[in-house]
């Protein structure tokens, strides 16, 4: 008994020190934003950015008629329409530019799934967040089911257990990588090389790296999705919980932030909780927030 009361104040100083190290995390993160903001601010944009800041949303929290919990985003250049999953009753959902539903494709043998990524012709690669799987798919106009057990697919089992896993993905189609953002606890993207490969059944040397540096400078709090633009090989990362859509260039700098707080970006209301995003041939981007909201948001012509 004297003991443990000799070890009381030992354990009330652990604690606090945990407190303030979760504030300190938290605030850091407050801070490194807030000086990116007064650096855009004063500073002339980057002439290579996307520009994040100048987009205006042009149509905002439209119901996706039919669909509940939707996740993720991913838009497909050759049928000029976008996927989305859904984790409740697992689907894969193929939605028009306006977010109207086009066909619902059932998913079998998902755990849950939170991401979908366009990797090239009817090939796309759904990720089983909790499983940490990673399942490529084939699609034709034809196709009513997917069942991941007849699938090519790897687990990479990084950061077990618990549902905090991966959220986003995103593919370079020249450098045949694909960015896997894990959503925090913590917050990491993953740069996938040799999945999926070209020749299905064969792995092309699997690599799985990612860039501390990087991540430790992502002033925000979670991540819900990517996307990968190829023209400037810059990737967008999308924070939920932060409201927040960061540009980040080659070396993994923030460039430009578009912001998804209520009078921003032309914003009526915030989004309340963004889960996807997607960048077509044009530059638009698209946006769907859980349970079935639908944004497009465009750069105003110069």
């Amino acid at each position: 008994m004297y003991r443990l009361t000799r070890l009381q104040p030992l354990y009330l100083i652990l604690g606090l020190l945990a407190v303030l190290l979760a504030a300190f995390a938290h605030n850091h993160r407050l801070w490194q934003r807030a000086w990116f903001d007064w650096q855009a601010h004063w500073q002339v944009a980057a002439p290579q950015s996307l520009g994040l800041g100048d987009y205006r949303a042009v149509l905002q929290a439209q119901p996706i008629e039919g669909l509940d919990e939707v996740s993720a985003l991913t838009y497909d250049p050759l049928r000029n329409s976008l996927f989305t999953v859904t984790n409740q009753n697992a689907e894969l959902v193929e939605l028009s530019l306006e977010g109207q539903v086009l066909r619902r494709i059932a998913l079998m043998g998902f755990g849950d799934p939170e991401a979908v990524e366009f990797i090239a012709a009817n090939t796309y690669v759904i990720s089983d967040e909790r499983q940490q799987r990673l399942v490529k798919i084939h699609l034709d106009d034809e196709t009513t089911a997917v069942d991941a057990r007849e699938a090519e697919q790897i687990t990479l089992g990084l950061h077990l257990p618990g549902n905090k896993g991966f959220e986003g993905l995103a593919y370079d189609s020249r450098g045949k990588r694909l960015f896997v953002a894990k959503e925090r606890d913590p917050m990491l993207i993953y740069e996938v090389q040799g999945f999926p490969g070209e020749i299905p059944g064969k792995a092309a040397g699997l690599q799985v790296l990612n860039d501390p540096q990087r991540d430790a400078g992502l002033f925000v709090r979670d991540l819900s999705s990517l996307q990968y633009d190829e023209r400037s090989g810059h990737l967008l990362a999308l924070s939920d919980e932060s409201r927040l859509v960061v540009e980040l260039d080659v070396q993994g700098r923030p460039l430009s932030t578009l912001a998804l707080g209520k009078g921003r970006q032309g914003l009526k209301q915030s989004v309340p909780q963004a889960e996807g995003i997607a960048m077509d041939d044009a530059g638009t981007l698209y946006l769907v927030s859980e349970p079935n909201l639908f944004y497009v948001f465009k750069k105003p012509a110069p």
